[in-house]
């Protein structure tokens, strides 16, 4: 392709995404930044939208009413119902149903998952082929294996867990309702409700050591 072909279409979509920008603020989107945020024709929005700058919303993405999306947020074929917050630098991928009230924080990837309602997912963490209830809070550097090499497990999170920092959850694997799984966890079996889950090894403490 000449650089000429290559000018022609950039110019096309600069063109094409001014339109999508402007037909979205009719609408009562709100962009901060117009010019740094890329949309899709097919996404469809509610009322008080807020999207701020460096976003960018790929095609058969619906959007509900009071929803704010922050900066360096990229989501593609997903559903956000009502007072869901996501962002900043959260990828939200294709599958993926963020119920209401939810919230998904910074370095956040949601992979072909639903969130259930008032669930927070606030920083760091990765959330694959997994089903998670009402409630739940996900500690910061949770991630869900979800893939073995061959195939892709699911991971079943029910109402009212608590997920402890750092923790992997090996699919397949079901964490119960209302249970808390201690941070620094690698769990791979199922937990029962209402129960504490950890795993962790002895710390271990040398007194007056010295470096060689």
């Amino acid at each position: 392709m000449t650089s000429k072909n290559k000018k022609k279409i950039a110019q096309k979509e600069k063109y094409y995404q001014e339109k999508l920008r402007n037909k979205a603020m009719k609408m009562g989107v709100t962009l901060k930044s117009p010019e740094t945020v890329f949309l899709s024709n097919d996404t469809k929005f509610g009322k008080n939208v807020i999207i701020n700058p460096y976003v960018v919303i790929g095609k058969k993405t619906k959007i509900g009413n009071n929803v704010e999306i922050l900066p360096f947020t990229h989501i593609e074929n997903a559903i956000l119902e009502s007072n869901v917050n996501v962002g900043p630098f959260s990828r939200i991928r294709p599958g993926s149903f963020l119920s209401k009230g939810t919230r998904v924080g910074n370095f956040v990837e949601i992979k072909k998952s639903r969130l259930g309602k008032n669930s927070k997912v606030n920083h760091l963490s990765y959330i694959g082929d997994a089903s998670i209830g009402k409630n739940v809070n996900i500690g910061a550097g949770t991630i869900t294996c979800n893939y073995d090499g061959k195939k892709k497990n699911k991971t079943k999170i029910l109402d009212g867990a608590f997920i402890g920092s750092n923790t992997s959850l090996v699919a397949p694997i079901k964490i119960g309702k209302n249970v808390v799984v201690g941070a620094g966890s690698a769990l791979t079996k199922n937990v029962k409700n209402k129960s504490l889950a950890l795993t962790r090894s002895n710390q271990i403490e040398i007194k007056n050591y010295k470096r060689k």
